[in-house]
């Protein structure tokens, strides 16, 4: 009888393991630089994108992208996937629109979009640079979408400048009294000394003051105690700025600051360890890659130190040929997060590439290396 009962608790505990074996697939490889098909085989769309996580699944959005124009044709796109390998094509999250009067408007150029979700609300809010269709760069807005589901539809709601009318909080009365002895008649000529100087103490936002300041390659991100910045170039791409967003994320309070004037710094992307932010952006050289740059503090409103170039390995002086977009946190894991980048190719822009690599910490300063392959175990 003992037996009997040995051996059946063997056979039930041969199952269990068997069953919890087959439950845990392997973990998939992750190739930077390589096709990334989605559920349908199709190469994943969503360039100059940005992860959010919520409730046990991951929502890639990002730019849908033609093969013969960089400008939108269709949209924003959502991806999902629970362990950041096996992706679904959740459709367009926001869609531009046949209609030349809308902002949106088929042909616009509408990049960088990013999506966090306001617990407040229970709503999910999505920001984005907008171009105006057939302005070229000239508009530099901001655009912001609403949906009450992770995937869409998004309603846009409306585009513009940012914080018309207000000046940067960190400048003091005295940077107030030298900005306004800036007369754009005396720089007219860019790249000089003076003129870099002149942008430097604030020049260009002076000019931006009553319409609203530029924003164009942007992200966001939500602090711990829940409020959101949005973070964008400004000034001509010259400078970049962190704007405070409203309680229901849908506005600016006016609440902003300046980093790096003068420093000529896009694509920023953000994240948080042991109470000090890290940011990596790149140089401004159009579609073409360059060094990576890396700016700390322990305040989101500054100030802000520069550091070198953060990326070791082959290619690491062009970012590995590529630009930064997001830097993603795994859940469930310390201290994970994975630095994300476009490797764009503008005479086939939906063959653009994905770089994803795991960030590292030396003597606590963040560095991304290389990898061909890597697989999610990396974080222990």
């Amino acid at each position: 009888m003992m037996s009997k009962l040995r051996n059946s608790l063997c056979v039930l505990c041969t199952a269990l393991i068997f069953l919890c074996g087959c439950s845990n697939e392997p973990l998939k490889p992750i190739r930077s630089g390589e096709i990334w098909p989605d559920n349908n085989g199709e190469h994943i769309n969503a360039h100059g994108g940005g992860v959010m996580y919520h409730d046990g699944t991951y929502y890639w959005f990002g730019e849908n992208k033609c093969d013969t124009t960089s400008s939108a044709m269709v949209g924003v796109m959502c991806y999902s996937s629970r362990n950041l390998t096996d992706w679904k094509n959740e459709g367009v999250a926001l869609a531009v629109v046949d209609d030349d009067s809308s902002d949106i408007a088929r042909g616009c150029v509408l990049e960088r979009p990013k999506v966090i979700y306001n617990a407040k609300t229970g709503k999910f809010v999505m920001w984005f640079h907008l171009e105006l269709k057939g302005k070229g760069y000239s508009a530099a807005r901001a655009g912001v979408a609403v949906s009450d589901t992770p995937t869409g539809p998004y309603r846009f709601i409306r585009s513009g400048r940012v914080n018309a009318g207000k000046l940067p909080a960190d400048m003091d009365e005295q940077a107030v009294a030298v900005l306004d002895t800036l007369n754009a008649k005396n720089y007219e000529k860019w790249w000089t000394p003076e003129w870099t100087d002149a942008v430097n103490k604030g020049l260009i936002v002076k000019r931006d003051l009553d319409g609203g300041q530029m924003s164009r390659d942007m992200t966001l991100y939500v602090d711990e105690d829940g409020k959101a910045y949005h973070i964008y170039s400004s000034e001509e791409n010259l400078t970049l700025q962190i704007a405070e967003l409203s309680d229901d994320y849908l506005s600016h309070t006016g609440n902003y600051v300046r980093v790096a004037p003068a420093g000529h710094n896009e694509a920023p992307a953000i994240f948080k360890k042991d109470g000090t932010y890290w940011m990596i952006t790149s140089g401004c050289t159009g579609w073409a890659p360059n060094e990576a740059r890396m700016f700390s503090s322990s305040s989101i409103h500054g100030p802000w130190t520069q550091h070198p170039n953060p990326c070791v390995g082959p290619d690491s002086e062009l970012t590995f040929g590529g630009q930064s977009t997001y830097i993603l946190k795994v859940e469930g894991k310390k201290d994970a997060f994975i630095f994300m980048a476009d490797i764009w190719r503008p005479k086939h822009p939906s063959d653009a590439r994905y770089i994803w690599l795991p960030i590292q910490f030396k003597e606590g300063t963040p560095y991304v290396e290389w990898m061909n392959s890597w697989k999610l175990d990396f974080f222990r």
